[in-house]
Formats: structure tokens, sequence, C-alpha cells
């Protein structure tokens, strides 16, 4: 049983109250988008988890001082869950991401940190 399944039964549990509970998924009308950004919101009862595309575009007209670029999300999508659903998400995407990292290694955040550094050619002799 893998860990996503796992997390699935516990989730089943902590819900309904009892150890053996069915599953059925039904994706017949589910939509799949991509999204390389978001923005949660909370108010007092539930979170908002906007998706979307962030775009840059260089701001050409920009006195010196001013920003040379202009980062620009367009939402494409809006999930509302409560905090309970919310904490639940938190912690499943936790243990995916760490079942990620122990296979791959650390993700890293920093676009910077990403970049693979080239070595010189080694001199002939």
């Amino acid at each position: 049983m893998s860990d996503q399944d796992k997390a699935v039964k516990e989730q089943a549990e902590q819900q309904t109250g009892n150890k053996k509970v069915r599953l059925r998924v039904n994706q017949s009308d589910m939509e799949t988008t991509y999204a390389n950004s978001f923005r949660p919101v909370a108010s007092t009862e539930e979170v908002m988890l906007d998706f979307g595309i962030n775009q840059t575009y260089p701001v050409t007209d920009a006195k010196k001082e001013g920003p040379s670029a202009e980062i620009v999300f367009n939402v494409e999508s809006r999930v509302i869950i409560n905090f309970y659903t919310a904490k639940r998400l938190a912690i499943a995407l936790g243990q995916l991401v760490n079942n990620y990292e122990s296979e791959f290694g650390e993700i890293k955040l920093n676009a910077a940190d990403r970049k693979v550094k080239k070595e010189a050619p080694k001199a002939k002799k």
C-alpha cells in the first residue's frame, strides 16, 4: 500500500469514525489544468486557493530605479476548502514532497541554485 493510499485510508477513518471504509473515486467529470503558481487566501472559515500561470514581461519604459520586469498572474481556477481539508492537504503534500526528495534529491526553490555549473575544459598535456 502506497503512502498516498495510507493517507486516504487515514482520512476516511477520521471522517467516518470507522476502521473499514471503501473509497470509490469517480473521475468522469474531472478537468485537468496546469499551474506554475498559486495564491492562498484565507477567511475565518475557509481557504481559497487560486491556481494559474505566472508570466514575466520586460518593462522597457521603466526608469532606472523602477522594476525591469513585471509578473502577471493569470488565475485560471479557484478551489475553496475548509481548514480541516487544508490541513489534510498540507500533510499529504508534505509527504509527497518528502518522498520525491528522498528519491531524487532536494528540490531547490531558488532558480539560481538550480543552475548547472559547467566545468572548464581540461587543458591538454
